[in-house]
């Protein structure tokens, strides 16, 4: 009997131009505040394992990751985000998954803003949230993207949808990438057409960069010389691969004047491992905070 009613509610819907899909993504927003933590898509790899037809390709944003229910904004730990109510106020009734930004190199600024409990209205003004998602869609990446393209692209001024391009060859977007960090920018997401949003790291999104990034745990300090007598000369820290290296560059004179806390994890840029397993030419980009 049920079965019976659920066929004529998936008849009747597909007769008015919905989808039964759409439908669930519309109504059954994620229960997040059941959760402890989000179970987002993460990029599972460093280079594209098909050919480049294969992708849809975005700037990869140096902003901090948001969740936006249906209702209320997260971060990709589930805390939720504190938001003026105009700068949610025509967004939709969806789970999205994307981006606040403000623009290229600005991630101290925003993670600034996202930690605040009481927002400052005037500095939200410049942010916006980066859509790159639709997790509850079970449409393929392609359709994903056309969908949030044509349902949300004019419905705020604080909420778009990332640009997505398709390349046919490796060159091409080799060039791309040289552009956007000659820019400012940090690198590239590729996102396979054909694949569907899957939760933890999925190697059908690839993160692209001219570098890698991973994070460690600070575990000591070593003091400056010359310059920097009386400040912080270099950090010793581990990954988790129990590699222990030190940071002794990419530190700005005030990140030396108060270094980042023993205990506290960071993010560091390198450009491939020894046969030791050590990362070449690490170098300090910023505190990971717990958002």
């Amino acid at each position: 009997m049920r079965i019976s009613i659920w066929r004529t509610i998936f008849a009747t819907l597909l007769f008015i131009g919905l989808t039964p899909t759409l439908l669930w993504s519309q109504t059954n927003a994620i229960k997040i505040e059941q959760y402890q933590a989000l179970k987002l898509q993460h990029a599972g790899a460093t280079t594209p394992q098909l050919p480049i037809s294969e992708y849809l390709v975005s700037e990869k944003l140096d902003g901090v990751r948001g969740f936006w229910s249906g209702k209320i904004m997260y971060t990709r730990s589930g805390r939720e985000i504190s938001l003026p109510d105009w700068f949610i106020d025509k967004f939709p009734n969806q789970a999205l998954d994307g981006e606040l930004w403000i623009a290229r190199g600005k991630f101290d600024d925003i993670s600034a803003l996202v930690r605040q409990a009481d927002p400052d209205e005037e500095r939200w003004r410049q942010v916006k949230f980066m859509v790159f998602d639709l997790p509850e869609s079970q449409q393929p990446f392609e359709l994903r993207y056309q969908y949030a393209v044509s349902h949300f692209s004019h419905l705020s001024p604080f909420l778009v949808v990332i640009p997505q391009q398709q390349y046919d060859s490796r060159q091409e977007v080799e060039q791309r990438l040289t552009t956007v960090v000659d820019a400012g920018g940090e690198g590239l997401m590729l996102h396979r057409r054909s694949a569907m949003y899957h939760q933890g790291r999925n190697s059908d999104l690839v993160k692209l960069k001219q570098y890698q990034d991973a994070e460690a745990v600070v575990i000591g300090h070593y003091p400056g010389k010359g310059k920097y007598q009386g400040m912080l000369g270099a950090l010793e820290v581990k990954n988790p691969a129990g590699i222990i290296f030190r940071l002794g560059t990419g530190f700005s004179d005030e990140q030396r004047k108060n270094p980042p806390q023993i205990g506290s994890s960071v993010t560091y840029k390198y450009y491939g491992l020894t046969k030791a397993g050590v990362p070449r030419f690490a170098s300090f980009v910023r505190v990971r905070l717990a958002l």
